[in-house]
């Protein structure tokens, strides 16, 4: 018998300072049996990072052939692609011939810089491609605000993104790789 996905419920109050974005989002996350309070939390942040009313998680780790987050245009066309990990080239090339921007959010502690030294001179030439690096104390600590019910509240002003619910707070600060 297969195992299910977990299903999370989170609810994001969002301020962006940086691009001037303020809402509430009531999303239900489901988390794959294989995957992390780690990686769940990253996909969180990364909706919250670029957190839109068309923004929407996919089935993710389930299915080849979707990100982990993306915004389509209301032609079906996908605008953005997010992508949480360490995906290899082919995948990201994938990404980068079907939508209009990419964003990858790495993250993993060793792996993290030897990913980057394998790939970052392939990938310059995707000139739509965004790589946003994660410190792994960040991560482990956003791992820990994990709940079946999460209200968090996230506050971003520049680069600088503190998230949090009342009674925990994480600081990061995503690294900019690669710009757009």
């Amino acid at each position: 018998m297969a195992l299910k996905a977990t299903v999370f419920k989170a609810t994001l109050n969002i301020a962006d300072m940086d691009r001037h974005y303020y809402a509430d989002h009531h999303l239900t996350i489901a988390r794959h049996p294989s995957e992390t309070d780690e990686r769940m939390m990253v996909r969180l942040l990364a909706f919250a990072l670029n957190a839109d009313e068309h923004l929407e998680f996919t089935r993710g780790l389930s299915t080849d052939d979707e990100p982990d987050l993306w915004r389509k245009h209301l032609t079906g066309d996908i605008e953005h692609w997010i992508e949480v990990g360490l995906p290899e080239e082919d995948r990201i090339r994938k990404a980068c011939n079907r939508s209009d921007r990419v964003t990858i959010y790495v993250y993993g502690g060793r792996a993290m810089p030897v990913w980057w030294e394998k790939h970052h001179n392939r990938l310059d030439r995707f000139g739509h491609l965004q790589v946003i690096a994660l410190d792994q104390d960040s991560t482990d600590a956003l791992a820990e605000l994990a709940d079946r019910s999460m209200a968090l509240q996230v506050n971003i002003q520049d680069g600088e993104v503190t998230i949090g619910d009342e009674s925990r707070m994480v600081s990061l600060e995503p690294r900019i790789l690669k710009r757009v």
